[in-house]
């Protein structure tokens, strides 16, 4: 798929990672009205997203596999499931936790069970659903589009954005059925590329 291709009004766009980038986007240019469940983590490992999708989250933010490695800054946490090369970095508040102790678990669990619940629901009951990815490989975007098939029951785009040493926006045709994949200048990849994203997402709506 190229660019114009994915166009359109969607009932949702949703964040896959691998970063905050793209929700970051999406709230900039208001196509965001809700947390999505991989909006605020770190998620590098593709393979792993897709079997939390794949699996309806079923093991995700379990406190066995959780550790803390160290501060995230002088307000949070890094914690990390391990089971899922998730990284919270955003939710485990250094005034109610300790690298120790995790009290504010049940309550953040319960924050992203009701995300992962509108996800769902979203895959099962939406006309038109958006996905964005950051960093990807073909084999895995293969993989990505072959679970969302067969979990979404109507139609969807998924966006990888791949950060690479190109000047502008480069459309790369993957031949992947639903996939628009393209590169994007990978120098200040956080607030550089504003008027790119601008660009990519003129033309896209919710409805």
């Amino acid at each position: 798929m190229k660019i114009d291709e994915i166009k359109g009004q969607y009932n949702a766009i949703f964040s896959l990672g691998e970063n905050c980038i793209p929700a970051l986007k999406l709230r900039k240019f208001n196509l965001r009205e809700f947390a999505g469940p991989f909006d605020w983590v770190g998620s590098p490992n593709l393979p792993k997203v897709i079997n939390l999708i794949r699996t309806h989250f079923s093991n995700f933010l379990i406190g066995d596999n959780l550790i803390v490695p160290h501060y995230a800054s002088n307000e949070d946490l890094l914690v990390v499931d391990n089971a899922n090369h998730i990284s919270f970095n955003h939710d485990f508040k250094t005034d109610v936790n300790t690298l120790t102790h995790l009290p504010s678990l049940p309550q953040i669990q319960k924050k992203y069970e009701k995300r992962i619940n509108h996800f769902n629901e979203a895959l099962s009951n939406s006309q038109r659903l958006l996905f964005i990815r950051t960093e990807a490989n073909i084999k895995d975007t293969l993989e990505l589009e072959n679970v969302l098939s067969q979990l979404v029951k109507n139609h969807y785009c998924i966006l990888i954005v791949n950060h690479t040493a190109v000047k502008e926006i480069v459309e790369v045709d993957w031949k992947i059925k639903n996939v628009c994949a393209i590169e994007m200048p990978n120098n200040d990849i956080w607030d550089g590329n504003d008027f790119l994203w601008e660009r990519i997402f003129q033309g896209i709506a919710l409805m």
